[in-house]
């Protein structure tokens, strides 16, 4: 028999922007492979506890075709012979939620479902786990969505967790149109597969993807220093043959530019000798000797 995905997760729905994300942390190698699944404006799902991976495409096909969480649900108690063992969360886009424990989960296994979520665990230390899951998620929607999902899966993490231990954690985040390019609705999907400490690691690559795909929005303007400072860093690296005086130019912008696109953060410039002081900070934490 497979080892059973032995996992807290949480999967919800923002009723402000209509976005779907599921968070999930576990004792198990890239948990973020196993357990979930989201389309924009249709649901998402997380599947675990000896999890059958076919759930998740299958409950989205359902949504599609119009149906709901229960009738997902109905369909695979119906259809699997091993449902007693599997565990799963479903929220649609309309926030109906379900979540479903079988009797032959490994213990402590529970969930709660809502309005815009549904939170569950498997091989839990308790069920405070999944009260911390809930009780985060529904208080902090001061937080934008993605960091509201963290900081529940951070507070259960800190109330237990995984019996075993830590391992993995994952966010998946879609909304229409705001995968990469515009081209998908994959927005944020972030997988720490085999890490001592997972879930804080998650955080930390939630706000590198913040800082280098954020568009462009508070910037201010360089002062002669900073500048003179790019221009001093980009003659090192020998993007810019100038002498650095502290002077905006167009040579000055040019070396700039491809600055920022060794970092990868050419998104958020929009050109002139302005930047925001988070993109300032991230250059001078990598080239200030």
């Amino acid at each position: 028999m497979k080892p059973p995905v032995s996992t807290f997760s949480l999967v919800a729905r923002d009723p402000a922007s209509g976005e779907l994300g599921v968070a999930v942390a576990s004792k198990f190698l890239a948990v973020g492979a196993v357990v979930p699944f989201a389309r924009a404006n249709l649901g998402a799902v997380a599947t675990q506890s000896y999890a059958n991976t076919s759930y998740g495409p299958r409950a989205l096909a359902v949504m599609e075709a119009g149906g709901k969480p229960a009738h997902a649900h109905e369909i695979f108690a119906a259809s699997d012979p091993g449902h007693a063992q599997r565990q799963y969360g479903i929220v649609a886009a309309s926030g109906e939620s379900l979540s479903f424990t079988g009797d032959e989960c490994h213990e402590w296994a529970g969930g709660k479902s809502g309005q815009n979520y549904a939170a569950q665990g498997n091989l839990l230390t308790g069920p405070e786990v999944v009260e911390a899951l809930v009780q985060v998620f529904l208080e902090r929607n001061d937080l934008p969505f993605p960091e509201r999902l963290l900081e529940a899966l951070l507070a259960a993490d800190r109330a237990g967790g995984d019996k075993r231990g830590r391992q993995s954690a994952a966010l998946l985040v879609v909304g229409q149109g705001k995968g990469y390019g515009g081209f998908n609705d994959r927005w944020i999907d972030l997988r720490v597969d085999d890490h001592p400490d997972p879930v804080p690691e998650l955080g930390r690559l939630l706000e590198t993807h913040r800082l280098l795909f954020n568009p462009s929005r508070n910037t201010r303007p360089l002062s002669r220093n900073e500048i003179l400072w790019i221009q001093q860093v980009a003659a090192r690296l020998g993007l810019f043959d100038g002498k650095p005086n502290g002077e905006w130019n167009d040579a000055s912008e040019e070396a700039l530019r491809a600055l920022l696109g060794m970092e990868n953060l050419e998104e958020r410039y929009q050109g002139g000798p302005e930047l925001e002081e988070e993109v300032l900070a991230a250059l001078r934490r990598s080239y200030s000797s």
